[in-house]
């Protein structure tokens, strides 16, 4: 089966084809950061507009670029939520009407299963059952995985995601938008040993995650270093962005090995935009390592939001006879637990 899969939940625009026997085809991804990067943060007007100038000339390369044409496109997999409705909205509504022009079925696609299906893309793919971290800037969630579909939440943020408090720690060290690259860059630089901030809810059984108070520790940090510009300076910066970042890694490390040891499992997905993380990839190879435990995920490109791990959900869910009606799915705000199981 091949199929068409489109990504707009919220500043990246990605089309993918991906065929059941010969793998990915051909994928294109077009990121908005520079129309947002002035604002600081996703203007959604802004990004709706965006995907609709950008969606089809995307859709022209990509099927173009896989040999494909409307007479060989088995099935149209869009992210149907969660994100920006708006931007949903385009992606959906053009998901749908090619699928109902074009007489093939359509299907709407969770967009963290996406996320959490990525790593399937690689050579390597990890076996069911796993526990996946799913770490981006709207999300932080430890989800137990029996097969597709088949989700256990066993932790989530109960404030700031993991992602959204590298964005503001970004902004109080006055770094560019997107602010997670860009605290990791700046950490490389700096001094690990200089300031220890905390690792929040680690001492504590469960787990949930936090991260307002380690942004609120930060902001004070940066206070009491203030130099006459207001920022404290350059070296100060790196150390901050490094204590910063080591904390969210090793909170994230504790959690991910607390839940393979309450589940039993020996299998470790990361996946969002956050797993690209240089530093957490390494940390969690490491301290996974002593209790046996391996750890798997998508390369960098696949990581961000994209067109490929959608039309691989898709492709799966449609090769397991899930179909949509016509209406155009646009769910805002919409629980994993809540998607139709499929067997693996």
């Amino acid at each position: 089966m091949r199929v068409l899969g489109i990504e707009t939940s919220c500043d990246e625009t990605g089309v993918a084809v991906y065929d059941s026997d010969r793998g990915l085809l051909a994928h294109a991804l077009y990121s908005q950061m520079a129309v947002h990067s002035e604002y600081g943060g996703v203007v959604p007007e802004l990004a709706s507009r965006d995907h609709v100038r950008k969606i089809l000339p995307l859709l022209t390369r990509v099927l173009h670029e896989s040999g494909s044409s409307r007479q060989n496109i088995d099935g149209i997999a869009y992210t149907a939520g969660p994100g920006l409705v708006g931007a949903l909205m385009v992606g959906g509504a053009v998901g749908r009407s090619l699928a109902y022009a074009w007489q093939v079925p359509a299907v709407g696609i969770h967009h963290m299963e996406g996320h959490l299906l990525a790593p399937m893309l690689e050579d390597n793919p990890p076996a069911f059952p796993f526990v996946a971290l799913l770490v981006s800037g709207g999300h932080t969630q430890l989800v137990e995985v029996e097969t597709i579909g088949r989700y256990k939440i066993l932790g989530e943020s109960v404030d700031d995601a993991a992602g959204e408090a590298f964005d503001k720690a970004a902004k109080m060290l006055d770094l560019d938008y997107p602010g997670g690259p860009q605290v990791a860059m700046l950490a490389e630089r700096g001094d690990p040993s200089r300031f220890r901030f905390p690792r929040p809810m680690t001492d504590r059984p469960g787990l949930d995650f936090s991260f307002s108070g380690l942004k609120t520790f930060t902001l004070n940090t940066i206070a009491a270093h203030r130099g006459e510009d207001g920022l404290p300076d350059n070296q100060t910066m790196a150390d901050i962005a490094c204590a910063f970042q080591e904390a969210v890694v090793d909170t994230l490390v504790i959690k991910c090995r607390r839940a393979l040891e309450l589940t039993g499992l020996k299998t470790l997905v990361i996946a969002g935009g956050v797993s690209a993380n240089s530093l957490l990839r390494q940390r969690l190879e490491e301290k996974l390592a002593k209790i046996g435990a391996g750890v798997f995920y998508a390369r960098h490109e696949f990581c961000t939001d994209n067109g490929a791990m959608i039309a691989y959900a898709g492709c799966q869910r449609l090769l397991a006879g899930q179909r949509d009606d016509l209406a155009v799915r646009a769910i805002p705000r919409w629980p994993l637990t809540e998607l139709e199981t499929m067997e693996a």
